[in-house]
């Protein structure tokens, strides 16, 4: 419904007010969903993102100590 008032001559029209639309919804408009709590997606982003990198490093770690075994397995092996 957002672009369906407005004719646009070319895709740079589309796009430009597209890109301002999705800055006001994720960065000024403030959500009522599951993990928003009335607070903007960005916000809720950056207030989870620390939580995002610890799980990352962690599975980098579970991946690195895997390969770990299997390197000195096949070091054994042959």
């Amino acid at each position: 419904m957002t672009f369906r008032k407005k004719v646009y001559n070319s895709l740079e029209e589309l796009q430009i007010d597209l890109d301002l639309w999705m800055r006001k919804y994720n960065e000024f408009r403030p959500h009522s969903g599951k993990h928003c709590y009335g607070k903007t997606p960005m916000q809720t982003f950056l207030d989870a993102k620390h939580i995002a990198q610890e799980k990352r490093c962690d599975m980098l770690m579970e991946k690195s100590d895997s390969f770990d075994e299997v390197t000195t397995l096949m070091k054994t092996v042959s």
